[in-house]
Formats: structure tokens, sequence, C-alpha cells
């Protein structure tokens, strides 16, 4: 496969151009202005790791070139929760101990979100995400972004794969689904 060909600079281009897409989309403000979306650092993790999620969940699906991609992908995720834990003044020692703790945050919430997107089942896919990214029980809070993450999903899994081998990926609008397509 092509990705397997890239030089390893060629890969790291794509790595940081598809990531810095992730993160631009997730620290969207229109998810915090308007569809409540915690604006702290605990609140920018958790959506930071549902975009994560709906991209290697779509890398995945393309075999084994995807699922490689996918991995580098969350290892350049991991890095920069590293870095962020260093700037924000964490100490060398307690740093590995809190990777630990976002490495069992990141496989809880992925868990959680994997069976309602692939089932397209809005409403738990709206319960996981109060709980996990809102901090609340209340699952109609959180059913714009499930609409969102829903969308989403299937706009990702539109994009032909050579796509996200140059570096590309494409969202969903922000609070548009397809019922307001209409």
């Amino acid at each position: 496969m092509f990705w397997f060909k890239k030089t390893d600079s060629g890969r790291r281009k794509t790595i940081e151009r598809l990531y810095g897409a992730i993160v631009a989309q997730a620290r969207a403000p229109v998810f915090y202005r308007d569809l409540a979306v915690p604006d702290t650092v605990e609140g920018r993790f958790d959506f930071l790791v549902l975009h994560m999620h709906l991209v290697n969940e779509r890398l995945v699906r393309a075999g084994e070139a995807g699922a490689a991609l996918g991995q580098e992908l969350l290892d350049r995720f991991f890095e920069d929760m590293d870095a962020s834990l260093r700037e924000i003044g964490i100490g060398d020692l307690a740093v590995p101990k809190k990777m630990r703790t976002l490495a069992e945050a990141y496989l809880g919430r992925t868990a959680s979100y994997a069976p309602a997107i692939a089932g397209g089942d809005e409403a738990a896919l709206s319960a996981a995400i109060a709980r996990n990214i809102l901090g609340t029980e209340d699952a109609g809070k959180a059913a714009p972004l499930a609409a969102y993450a829903i969308e989403t999903a299937g706009v990702l899994g539109l994009q032909p794969f050579d796509q996200f081998l140059e570096g590309r990926v494409e969202f969903s609008a922000p609070g548009r689904t397809n019922a307001d397509a209409g």
C-alpha cells in the first residue's frame, strides 16, 4: 500500500495535517458557544477524543494501511497530550501516571461511542456524550452533538481513503444534520 511506501517525513506531514484538521474541528467555537461543550481542559480533551474516534474508526475500515495510519494518528494525539501536560506544569515523574489516566479515559469513552455510532443509535450516543463530554445525565442536551457525530461518521465514510493519505479530512458542519438538508 501507498502508506507503507511513504518516507518517514512524508508520513509525518500527513499525520500533522490530519491531526491539525481534527484539532481545528474539535476546537471550533460553535461547539462551545452554541452546543454546550464545556470550554475547559477536560471538555476540550473529551471533545477531541470524540473526533479522534470518528476519524480512527473510518481509517480502520480501510484495512491494514488505514489501521497503520490510524495508529500513527493516535500516537500523535498522545504525544500532544504528553506535551500539553508538561506545558501546564505537570512534573516528569507524574506525567506517566497522568498519561495512563488519559489513555484509560480515551479507551473508555471510545468504547461507549463505538456501538452507538456504528448502529446509528442517536439516543445511546446522546447518553454517552452527555455523560462523557457535558458532565450530565440529561441526554437531551447532547442530542445535537450526537446527531453531529453520526452525521460526521457518514461524511467520513464517504471520503476516499486516498484523501486521508494526502492529509485531508472533511467533517459535517456543526449543528447541521441530514434532516436539515431537506
